[in-house]
């Protein structure tokens, strides 16, 4: 990291300095994403200019590294010609997700620069649904014929391959398109160029279909250990491929959203350098008003109970240590079983067996909790054994209403057909609160002999 830290400063030198012809010697030989990250650390009107000198097939892998903005600041400076040689040039899922984040005028030129191939293409991948697998699928696969031996095999892979995404795996099709298997080149070249591709290949192909959500798509991928993954639609017909890398692409996404949700923020699509301080605190603000209402429950809870207080003022320094325990206690639950659902772990079908594991978990970590915590009470405040009771019953009761609610709560959100990660921790700590806070009152004016 500090080498490549040092070498974007001796770039940026040579972009002050104007020092064009070297420092276009110096990015081509480098990676196409360090390029795109370069790239982004200018300024506008360089930003242009040094995009300007790359090399033609060097800028089209660069320009699908590059962030939305910084595409569309460079689409709106090229002239006609240049933006034809991107379009053309880039593979079809990448243009396919460049235009799904530009303004719908920038989008209408780029198509105008499209020849009508590609412009059908893309059109076509357009019209899938947001999130399913057609929208993340590119259509740049090698496509065989049983009837071929593995010598014709070979010769369409030269002639074709240069421009597929990937050409390891090879699907096999018949005239209709119907996908009937798949091949690897490491299975042509065991094999003589005689033997015909029926007889070498897999006819158990795990495939997606068009439509289908695309967190399904990257369980395929995690389950199976698969580098490319074909998408046929509803009537077995080949239509494209999603590969390991737009796989990741997508684990990378459903990650940050989650974590996203479970710290109560709307997801953003934007890195965070990148969005604005208006916009970071539209994503933050309606959670944390739906969270500063729901707690205004405890508010009212602690409220009812304002003569206790008075009686025993005590009582309020165990409050802080039961609303906290109860809040880890669901928030670690939660995080589990988000976790466990998320990578195919945890299935709605095993909810009895998740809530009667966390229930034991809960006993055995509550009854440690209340032994520590009664000793200490017993320490710290000689002859309270009664309030000392009250506080580890109820502390006790949290933990497992607390480990119940954080298994069950994900569960019933994915069930109803919410994502998982809402029911995480700011809601479960809110809801665990009010009810040990009731749970501690009531203990305490039916064993205390002060109510």
């Amino acid at each position: 990291m500090d080498e490549l830290s040092a070498k974007l400063e001796e770039l940026m030198q040579l972009v002050e300095d104007k020092k064009f012809r070297i420092l276009k010697d110096e990015l081509s030989e480098m990676n196409e994403f360090d390029v795109a990250g370069f790239i982004g650390m200018l300024d506008p009107e360089k930003m242009v200019v040094v995009f300007r000198m790359l090399p033609k097939e060097l800028a089209t892998d660069v320009f699908a590294c590059l962030e939305p903005d910084e595409q569309q600041r460079i689409i709106s400076d090229i002239n006609d010609k240049e933006l034809h040689n991107i379009i053309e040039d880039l593979m079809i899922d990448d243009a396919v997700d460049m235009l799904e984040e530009l303004p719908a005028s920038v989008v209408r030129r780029v198509l105008q620069q499209a020849t009508p191939g590609t412009r059908a293409q893309i059109n076509e991948f357009l019209k899938y649904p947001e999130n399913s697998a057609g929208s993340i699928m590119t259509a740049e696969y090698i496509g065989l014929k049983k009837t071929m031996t593995v010598e014709e095999a070979f010769a369409y892979i030269r002639a074709y391959g240069e421009d597929k995404e990937i050409i390891y795996t090879c699907y096999v099709m018949d005239n209709k398109r119907t996908l009937e298997g798949v091949v690897t080149v490491k299975d042509l070249l065991m094999h003589s160029y005689d033997t015909l591709i029926e007889s070498i290949m897999d006819t158990h192909v795990i495939k997606a279909v068009t439509t289908q959500d695309r967190e399904e798509v990257v369980e395929l991928f995690t389950n199976y250990d698969l580098m490319a993954l074909p998408v046929v639609d509803h009537e077995n017909r080949l239509v494209g491929i999603v590969t390991f890398d737009d796989a990741a692409d997508v684990m990378e996404e459903e990650v940050t959203e989650d974590f996203e949700k479970m710290a109560a923020m709307l997801p953003s699509d934007k890195p965070y350098l990148k969005t604005g301080v208006w916009e970071i605190a539209k994503q933050r603000f309606p959670w944390l008003v739906v969270l500063m209402i729901s707690s205004m429950i405890t508010g009212a809870i602690l409220t009812r109970y304002e003569k206790a207080f008075s009686v025993l003022p005590i009582l309020v320094s165990f409050i802080p240590m039961l609303m906290d325990t109860g809040g880890n206690a669901g928030s670690q639950t939660s995080t589990t079983v988000i976790r466990g659902m998320a990578v195919g772990e945890i299935e709605l079908s095993d909810v009895i067996k998740v809530l009667w594991k966390e229930i034991r978990v809960a006993v055995i970590v509550g009854a440690a909790l209340v032994i520590v915590n009664f000793v200490r009470l017993m320490i710290q405040y000689p002859g309270r054994e009664l309030v000392s009771l009250v506080v580890v019953l109820s502390l006790y009761a949290t933990i497992v209403i607390a480990k119940t609610l954080g298994c069950l709560l994900p569960m019933g959100a994915k069930k109803l057909g919410l994502d998982p990660a809402i029911m995480a921790s700011p809601l479960i700590t809110t809801l665990v609160d009010a009810i040990s806070l009731t749970i501690y009152f009531a203990l305490a004016t039916a064993l205390l002999p002060e109510f």
